[in-house]
């Protein structure tokens, strides 16, 4: 196989994960956008694999720009232009994820607040003079939720 055809093949395979990717973010978008974020979650594991890959495989490129220079000047035009796609469709649906965590804080947050509010407060002393037991229950509430 000549440099030719393997910077072709490797290039091609880039376009299509790109390409792949895009598609798959373009539809966690819409389901964020569209008020299903649990339409997402079955199909994480595969968005973060094929994330995963592109990241390595954008970096290797990055380091050894060579690999790519005996591809013909189409097949690099589209992988630009893939990758600006992406580029764009990756802020969106960073932006939407982001709206979606602020969104379930917001919720997790007011929750807690009722829960709290809702608890009978403690009184300083009980009618036998001993200090009276508040509640013991705890509300954690913590960034990772």
């Amino acid at each position: 196989m000549s440099d030719g055809d393997m910077a072709h093949a490797r290039l091609r395979q880039m376009v299509v994960l790109t390409t792949q990717l895009t598609e798959r973010l373009s539809a966690e978008m819409a389901a964020f956008e569209g008020g299903r974020p649990q339409d997402v979650a079955h199909g994480l594991a595969k968005t973060q694999e094929m994330a995963n890959l592109y990241r390595r495989d954008a970096a290797h490129v990055k380091a050894n720009p060579q690999l790519l220079a005996a591809a013909p000047v189409a097949d690099r035009q589209a992988l630009v232009k893939a990758t600006e796609t992406f580029n764009a469709v990756l802020e969106r649906h960073a932006r939407a994820v982001e709206a979606a965590r602020t969104i379930s804080e917001g919720l997790v947050r007011t929750i807690a607040q009722e829960v709290t509010a809702a608890r009978t407060p403690a009184s300083a002393y009980g009618a036998d003079g001993a200090a009276a037991q508040g509640d013991g229950r705890a509300v954690a509430l913590n960034r990772m939720a």
